[in-house]
Parts: structure tokens; sequence; C-alpha cells
């Protein structure tokens, strides 16, 4: 029995592994976005002809569904596995901060953000991709207030903090932060972690 997650490439006597496409794809809707990228982009990074493409995923709208999708699972099973290791809201609020920053660094900051890259294009996108990244945004948001909660639960945020108000501040902080490590002078380190956190005491 075939393995669910290869494809055949019809336009060529060979399988494609789904997942191995996807980052590919992945690859060139991170640096151009959305909109920026060609058939042709996709065709070359992918190896596969444009006939194929469009048997396989339909459209470059389904295309991208994909691709966000596994985007998501990847970054967030990442940053699952390094907040498991935290004791406290701020530790794991540190750690994400963290992550972040790493995520800026050399020519996976030159790359972008998924996520950030296509909020910036989110008016021009089409409703079901459009409401993709919104629900994707939501979850960040929901996320990171849920730390907070869990940090002034526990004592290692300041309980007084409005939950809400300062989760929309640590987002706009982590988004920021993808959108400045496109280009190397305002690209952040993470000397710039500690002066967010002083935002939770």
């Amino acid at each position: 029995m075939r393995d669910p997650t290869t494809l055949k490439d019809r336009g060529r006597p060979r399988e494609f592994q789904l997942e191995a496409v996807l980052d590919s794809a992945m690859l060139v809707f991170r640096e151009k976005g959305f909109h920026a990228t060609s058939m042709s982009d996709l065709s070359k990074a992918m190896q596969l002809t444009t006939g194929s493409i469009y048997k396989a995923f339909s459209d470059k709208n389904q295309l991208f569904t994909q691709v966000f999708s596994r985007y998501l699972s990847l970054r967030n099973s990442d940053l699952r596995s390094r907040l498991a290791t935290c004791e406290t809201g701020l530790s794991r609020l540190e750690a994400l901060l963290v992550f972040y920053v790493e995520s800026v660094r050399d020519i996976e900051g030159q790359r972008g953000c998924l996520v950030a890259g296509s909020a910036v294009e989110l008016q021009t996108l089409d409703k079901d991709l459009a409401d993709a990244v919104s629900e994707a945004l939501m979850r960040n948001l929901n996320n990171i207030q849920l730390l907070i909660q869990q940090g002034q639960q526990d004592g290692s945020i300041n309980a007084e903090l409005n939950a809400d108000a300062t989760a929309s501040l640590m987002l706009c902080i982590v988004l920021g932060m993808r959108v400045a490590g496109k280009i190397p002078q305002t690209r952040p380190d993470e000397s710039i972690v500690p002066l967010a956190l002083k935002i939770l005491n």
C-alpha cells in the first residue's frame, strides 16, 4: 500500500513526498509572500511542472493552505516542546521570546514569518486564506494571554496587569521581531528579551 504522504507527479515518471514539496513551496511563500509568488517560482522550488502542481493541489490557494497549515504545525510543535520544560508563566514567556529571537537569525530571519507576512497581505487574500491567517493570529494572542494568566496565578507575573492588553502588546512585540528580522540592520537579538519582560513586573 502506498504511503499516503506520497503524491504521484503525473507530469514526471516518479513520485514525490508531500512534506518535502510543501517545505520547498514554504520557503518561496515566506520570502516573497502569497501574491508575489508565481507558479514559475513554485515550479522551480518544488521541482515539479506547473501542470503537476495544479493536478496535485488544484490551484495556488489550495497549495498555500496546505503550506500554511504545515508551517503552523512545525512552528507550534517546536514552541510547545520548549515551553514544556519551563515551570512558571514568566519562564514560558521568556522561552517564547527567545524562540522568536532565534527565528530571526541569519537566513531564517531573511525568509521571514509566514503568519506575519500573510497578515500584511490580509486585505488582498481571499476569504478562506484571510480567515486562516486571522485564526492563526488569534491563537497566538490567546496562547500568550494564557501564559500571562498562568504567571499571574503562580506569582511570577504581576497579578494587577490587564492580561488582555498585555497579551496584545506581547503579540505586537513578537510580530515586530519577525518583520524587523527581515534585514540585518534592524534584526533584534536576545538583549531585547529582558527589556520586553519588564512589562510583566
